[in-house]
């Protein structure tokens, strides 16, 4: 665990509020900027994240407690005492409502809220209807409500519907309101004593944040916690929009049941990237259980996982599995600096914990540099010559006791190649450890490199732990091998992503293209296209289809094939034949009339016995041999439209090796998407054969994601397989196509 933040270290400065997007004044929506039409993309979504106003529900000036309690043993009476005492560390003024009290923790009591003295910031609904009660306050021009009663989204179809009627009970009020299903943690006890950049806390389940609260008893800094619940109205992607700009925020943390909306998410991880601040996520629904689990707590859409992990990749969201991880990498990246080098050194006293953690690390894809020659000579100086100090670093043990380990570390702190130096101490070995761990707490206010610490002992009551590590702002203290190396690898991985950083959402299309136009005709409400049909949708967004007929005799289809030039392939086309082949529907490599005749009269007497409705029989060119690879589109119920890309042919269904994106993105996540398959490694070249066109497959996706964004309206999926991936600088050809059309 990362240690106190008493200290100097710091993220880059980032201003209080950046404008990004387009953004500008403009009329308020619930609190927030509303998006002009030029910050929309050709589907009229929202193409920048607005930031909620939420100062005045972090520190509010009037707070209303309207179910307010003073009677012990009652739930209302422990929440408002918390709420009392939160708002005198804010500097709020508490103002209890109630019909049957005139005073509560001697404070004066209103009977309703036409009876408040001022106007309300915050109000604080402790009652089991809260319905009547948002229709009330309507009319006092409050700024925000929370919602603890349960029994709505998470129950099921009728509070689902109990919710929507409490989320349309708001519009047009500027209410923003948190919850229902939600709880005290906005109102915890934060410590005002620490310093440094915070963690911001977002949590579907208050419990589930815990573990990263609790950080603050090590000395970590927390800001902020927003328990969202079920998110009728304030979700996730404000909270995080919010953060995002706020100056003490060097992180947000985030435990995820579902979302309310992908898009909006979207958005705010990418304002978050745009302003540095990492995201680090743990979100569930990984599996079926745990989806169905998440959708009884708190009502949400948990999504496809490969969609929700690859959207999170995409715009920077640091996806972790566990609540351990979320605490040490989230504090790792709150605090750290950025790297000045990817290098990371591993040096201990112990050659096996070195190859350890050496062997870990380097598994993971940390890079882990050889020293130099006069690096190696240096640390010889101080460490025995039979010794490998080449990196892992084994310094035998004995030289940590004395001058020579301060030494040591200023050596290897100083080398250019290295911008990590990652410690492992298995356990605690005095006064050796202790030693160790001074010279690592005062090596680290010399350099602004990040060394990190891990503390093996099961016991953690050492004072060369609990005092000397975490006593220290400087140097990052885990206690596993695992949890070091995941959050090395997300800090390296978000400044990568950040450095530079282009939002996708900068380059999504404003208006229809040519494309689009030719295209819309072309579909067909509630059906599956032909082949043909699917064809034709491929030609307008100026993807590369074969040479191909469409007939509906034989003659003509000898006449094709010599048009067409033989060899040709004979396939029917229609719009109820997903499968052709497994039909006997296509013929492949005719090189005769007599062929093509025959060929054409079977094909066309299966169609009639299996009562296949046909437009007519494809005489299509044969293409060259080549990498067969498969593009789409589909639907998700969270994010929209989204492509993919993996091995065609039979390989897409056995070895399922694909890539997912959400448009819109540029030829970089293009390049990327290729990049994670397993299979990329033919495209390269295998056994002799060419390198393929990967340019040609790069464009082909990049023409698909514009159709996904120009079509969402009409077009549900599209299925491009095989797309023969040609020599390199001969393209690439779809071969087939399915598409289907929205009702």
């Amino acid at each position: 665990m990362l240690g106190s933040t008493h200290g100097t270290l710091t993220t880059t400065s980032r201003p209080a509020r950046v404008v990004a997007c387009g953004e500008r004044p403009g009329p308020a929506v619930h609190g927030m900027a509303a998006p002009g039409p030029e910050d929309t993309d050709v589907s009229g979504r929202p193409l920048c994240s607005p930031v909620p106003d939420l100062d005045r529900f972090f520190r509010p000036e009037t707070v209303a407690v309207i179910g307010a309690s003073e009677t012990e043993g009652r739930p209302n009476t422990g929440i408002t005492r918390q709420l009392i005492a939160w708002a005198g560390r804010v500097g709020a003024r508490v103002h209890p409502v109630h019909p049957t009290r005139t005073t509560v923790f001697g404070l004066p009591c209103h009977a309703s809220l036409r009876d408040l003295p001022e106007q309300i910031d915050l109000a604080v609904l402790l009652v089991g209807d809260p319905a009547p009660v948002l229709e009330e306050l309507r009319e006092y021009k409050v700024k925000f409500a929370v919602v603890f009663a349960s029994g709505f989204a998470e129950t099921g179809d009728e509070g689902a519907a109990a919710q929507a009627r409490l989320a349309a009970a708001l519009q047009g009020t500027g209410i923003r309101m948190l919850g229902p299903n939600t709880n005290l943690n906005a109102f915890e006890h934060f410590r005002d004593d620490l310093d440094g950049p915070a963690i911001a806390l977002i949590t579907q389940s208050g419990h589930q944040g815990r573990p990263v609260f609790a950080l603050q008893e090590l000395g970590i800094r927390l800001s902020h916690w927003a328990p969202t619940g079920n998110e009728a109205d304030l979700e996730c992607a404000d909270f995080i929009s919010y953060f995002a700009t706020r100056p003490e925020v060097g992180a947000i943390a985030a435990y995820i049941e579902g979302l309310k909306d992908g898009r909006a998410f979207l958005l705010a991880a990418d304002r978050a990237a745009r302003n540095k601040v990492p995201v680090v996520a743990v979100k569930v629904g990984r599996t079926e259980t745990g989806a169905r689990t998440a959708a009884t707590h708190t009502g949400k859409l948990t999504g496809a996982d490969d969609v929700v992990d690859a959207a999170m990749r995409q715009f920077g969201v640091i996806r972790v599995n566990g609540l351990d991880e979320l605490q040490d990498t989230a504090a790792l990246l709150a605090r750290a600096r950025p790297p000045r080098a990817t290098g990371v050194a591993v040096y201990s006293i112990s050659g096996g914990t070195g190859a350890h953690f050496a062997d870990l690390a380097t598994a993971a894809g940390l890079e882990l540099p050889a020293l130099s020659t006069a690096r190696q000579r240096q640390l010889h100086q101080w460490i025995p010559g039979y010794l490998s100090v080449a990196n892992p670093i084994d310094n035998g043990g004995h030289p940590v006791g004395d001058w020579r380990g301060r030494k040591i570390l200023d050596a290897l702190l100083s080398d250019p190649s290295i911008g990590i130096l990652v410690c492992p101490i298995t356990g605690p070995f005095p006064p050796m450890s202790d030693k160790l761990a001074q010279d690592l707490v005062d090596a680290a206010e010399t350099t602004d490199k990040l060394i990190c610490v891990v503390w093996g002992s099961p016991v953690g009551t050492e004072a060369a732990y609990r005092t000397t590590l975490l006593g220290s702002s400087r140097v990052a203290t885990f206690r596993t091998f695992a949890n070091c190396i995941t959050a090395i690898h997300a800090y390296l991985d978000h400044h990568r992503f950040t450095t530079g950083y282009r939002s996708p959402f900068d380059d999504a299309p404003r208006r229809p293209s040519p494309s689009a136009r030719k295209a819309e005709p072309l579909l067909r409400p509630g059906e599956q296209l032909s082949e043909h049909a699917a064809k034709q949708l491929l030609r307008a967004y100026g993807i590369r289809v074969p040479r191909e007929q469409l007939v509906t005799s034989a003659a003509a289809a000898v006449r094709a094939a010599a048009l067409v030039g033989y060899p040709v392939v004979v396939k029917a086309s229609g719009p109820q034949l997903a499968h052709k082949s497994e039909l006997g529907l296509v013929k492949i490599g005719l090189t005769s009339a007599s062929q093509v005749r025959d060929a054409y009269r079977e094909l066309a007497d299966i169609a009639r016995y299996e009562q296949l409705p046909l437009d007519g029989i494809l005489i299509c060119q044969m293409v060259g041999r080549g990498v067969e690879m498969a593009v789409g589109i589909t639907h998700d119920r969270l994010f929209g439209p989204t492509v993919t890309v993996g091995l065609g042919g039979v390989l897409v269904e056995v070895l399922d090796d694909t890539a997912v994106r959400v448009p819109p993105f540029g030829e970089d996540h293009a390049r990327a998407m290729i990049g994670e398959l397993r299979g990329r490694a033919l495209l390269s070249g295998v056994r002799g054969a060419p390198p393929a066109d990967v340019d040609a497959l790069v464009e082909t996706v990049l023409r698909v994601q514009r159709m996904a964004l120009e079509l969402d309206d009409g077009l549900a999926e599209l299925d491009i397989n095989p797309l023969v991936v040609l020599e390199r600088g001969q393209g690439a050809v779809a071969l087939d196509a399915l598409a289907f059309c929205r009702p």
